[in-house]
């Protein structure tokens, strides 16, 4: 009887370069979806608010990069937004579309198109910004007794409260 030919096994090749970013990790993962949707790199959603800024990025959410046949160079960068942040967004396309260019490299991208949603976004709230709650200043004692003398002469005590907030809250605002 001749001798069973077992197969062999090879060890794994192992790595010898350490620990690496777990963004290369996934970039591998990520391409193909991302890709689909224009992304030809991951840096643009993965540093997202390190390109354009945290006060973009906060409002603003990329979503698609699309190129059109014949137009030549460089797409059209499609980003989500709400309603009431579209305006702004509208007034700096331009830098939006200069810091994106510096992360490529090139002229990647020649318009930037702006897309109003709700805040939860479409598609059962898939898309969420990350707006944060301004801190409201403390009303200093000179604010309060400036805002009670305002509505001292006032009869109904209904009125009188909703006057005295009022004035609170403009005199806050003015002097902060």
């Amino acid at each position: 009887m001749p001798p069973v030919k077992r197969p062999s096994y090879a060890a794994p090749k192992r790595r010898r370069r350490g620990f690496e970013p777990a963004s290369k990790l996934v970039a591998g993962h990520m391409r193909g979806p991302l890709e689909k949707r224009g992304f030809a790199e991951t840096k643009l959603i993965t540093h997202w608010e390190e390109i354009v800024g945290a006060e973009i990025a906060d409002v603003a959410t990329p979503v698609k990069v699309r190129h059109a046949r014949g137009s030549g160079f460089g797409g059209t960068l499609i980003l989500l937004t709400t309603g009431g942040h579209a305006p702004l967004l509208e007034m700096q396309k331009d830098i939006i579309k200069t810091k994106v260019n510096a992360c490529y490299g090139y002229n990647a991208v020649s318009r930037v198109q702006i897309t109003q949603t709700a805040p939860t976004g479409f598609a059962e709230g898939q898309v969420q910004f990350r707006a944060k709650p301004k801190a409201k200043p403390a009303p200093t004692p000179e604010i309060l007794e400036a805002a009670k003398a305002a509505a001292t002469p006032i009869q109904d005590q209904e009125l009188k409260d909703a006057l005295e907030r009022l004035a609170r809250n403009v005199l806050t605002k003015n002097t902060h």
